[in-house]
């Protein structure tokens, strides 16, 4: 009796210190091996299997895409698909995850997620180039971005957020609600939209408070244009003494908010004599604004960019995943609340969990994330399996490539990269000389998104396949010229060696042998215009949707 008594709280503390150290050796483990248990678990429950790893020329691609925004060379692919080294895949995730290339890059991405097309600034893209340069934490970035400094000359290109949203069209009037629907969805991953003057219909978690406590922020700012001490477009803000009043159309309830991060706490706003209301009062003699003690702006960015803000870790988290595996796993991204839980509750609960406790270290969390399973899955189904669900990440998913990316696959396969963007090699070729930025205008023209339409699928278009049939630098870069694409293959004899080159350089891998008797006898009836027949073969491959999609 008293040897029971004995044993049973010994097994119960065995019991106990074997699952403390389960869960440790499971903290102990690098976040992507924690990313892939959770993924093959989840998988496994539904009875889903696991496409096998992409082959190393899937992979190589698909990290140049991600990592530096183009195609690696014909030589680069052949050292590298040489290489048995077993941590090779690992060596190349470093190798292109340092700037100054893979800053440029993220600027890129960040761009076109931020912007979604509405505008173009240099100094914006500066700004965000040189943050990830530096490997400025993202919430810092967003601070900078909410709450800018327009006298800092290395800060005030992050401004271009607003100003660009504040600049009104015509005779519309100044877009607040939209400033703060973006506001709302790019930084938390919230679309509050349909909150400005109701409850929101379908979201039970969304207020018309959240709306409102964001909307009060910007609307108290004001467009001015550059001059002076400011060198770009800047905002003005002004003071703020009272919370701002609005009512619901739907139950004419009435309600007042001062500065409030969405589905967080209001800010107080302070009690001041109107001689204490401004920090720098303003100068009508100089026209010089004056500065607010209290900047509803800087408030705002502090609560919102902070790690006390679940929403803004999970949003950050939850886009990084997307940009890499091609789907949140919250879907629709800008709509994160309790009904609509992640595809992996437990997986964006550790990434926001572990991006927070890395100082929101992006460069970090692509890196862990490119070295999971799930990232370097294949695109090919597994055997047996029929169309699983997105959702489970059990095969990888077809990616759109941006209008940036495709200039410079383009450029890259048909050798004509180091002329245009280098400016090398132009002796002797006749006519016009084209400028990186001719072709970057003509396939943002050709395949990029409208402005304001996030850019998350791949949308075939009559533009684009017109572009490809027609557009005179498409058909200027499939000519020959000493050392491009066209030169290299038209100086092959072996049918062969044809195919290696223009597969090696278009689509970054070797042509299986159907490909390789495909070409050659596609040379032999074409025999008499055999480098006529070379540009349209290539052509053929650099239209397709191998080319055109990150596998």
């Amino acid at each position: 009796m008293q040897l029971s008594r004995l044993i049973v709280p010994l097994m119960r503390w065995l019991l106990l210190a074997a699952l403390l150290a389960s869960a440790g050796a499971f903290a102990a483990e690098p976040l992507h091996r924690q990313v892939d248990s959770l993924i093959a678990a989840k998988a496994k429950a539904a009875k889903q299997p696991l496409a096998a790893p992409a082959d190393d020329a899937e992979f190589l691609r698909r990290a140049w895409f991600d990592f530096n925004g183009g195609i690696p060379g014909p030589d680069e692919t052949r050292k590298f698909l040489a290489d048995k080294s077993p941590d090779k895949r690992a060596k190349l995730i470093q190798h292109l995850t340092t700037p100054p290339r893979f800053a440029e890059q993220l600027a890129e991405a960040f761009n076109i997620q931020l912007m979604e097309r509405n505008g173009d600034s240099d100094e914006w893209k500066r700004y965000l180039t040189e943050s990830f340069r530096a490997n400025k934490p993202w919430d810092q970035m967003t601070r900078e971005i909410l709450s800018p400094d327009f006298k800092d000359e290395k800060l005030r290109g992050a401004g271009y957020f607003i100003t660009r949203r504040l600049d009104k069209v015509g005779q519309q009037d100044t877009d607040y609600p939209g400033l703060t629907r973006d506001a709302g969805r790019l930084f938390m991953g919230v679309d509050l939209q349909c909150c400005q003057c109701h409850k929101h219909l379908t979201v039970k978690d969304y207020k018309q408070v959240d709306f409102n406590g964001l909307f009060v922020a910007f609307q108290n700012t004001k467009l001015q244009s550059a001059g002076g001490d400011y060198k770009t477009a800047w905002v003005q803000e002004g003071p703020m003494t009272n919370k701002y009043e609005f009512i619901s159309v739907l139950s004419s309830v009435k309600g007042a908010t001062g500065p409030r991060v969405p589905l967080g706490v209001e800010v107080p706003l302070p009690d001041l004599a109107k001689d204490e209301i401004w920090a720098v009062p303003p100068d009508p003699k100089a026209r010089k604004a004056g500065v607010p003690k209290f900047s509803p702006l800087k408030e705002l960015a502090a609560r919102l960019a902070s790690p006390e803000n679940p929403l803004f870790a999970r949003n950050i988290a939850n886009r990084v995943w997307w940009q890499l595996m091609g789907r949140g796993l919250v879907e629709p991204l800008d709509l994160q609340h309790s009904e609509n839980p992640a595809s992996h509750p437990e997986l964006l609960d550790l990434l926001a969990k572990e991006l927070t406790e890395h100082k929101f270290d992006l460069q970090w969390l692509v890196r862990e994330l490119a070295l999971t399973h799930a990232y370097q899955r294949a695109s090919l189904l597994p055997a047996g399996a029929q169309s699983p669900p997105e959702e489970l990440f059990t095969v990888a998913k077809e990616r759109p490539l941006s209008a940036e990316q495709l200039a410079r696959a383009f450029l890259a396969a048909t050798g004509e990269h180091e002329r245009v963007v280098g400016g090398k090699n132009w002796e002797s070729i006749e006519g016009k000389k084209h400028t990186q930025k001719d072709f970057e205008k003509a396939f943002h023209a050709a395949f990029a998104n409208a402005a304001k339409e996030p850019e998350l699928n791949v949308n075939p278009t009559l533009r684009a396949a017109l572009f490809l049939r027609n557009n005179d630098l498409v058909l200027w870069s499939l000519q020959r010229r000493k050392g491009n694409l066209m030169d290299r293959v038209a100086a092959q004899a072996d049918a062969g060696q044809v195919a290696d080159e223009l597969y090696l350089a278009i689509l970054s891998r070797s042509p299986v042998a159907e490909e390789k008797a495909e070409l050659a006898k596609y040379l032999t009836k074409h025999a008499a215009s055999r480098e006529k027949a070379l540009g349209h073969y290539a052509w053929a491959m650099l239209s397709s949707m191998e080319f055109f999609t990150n596998h």
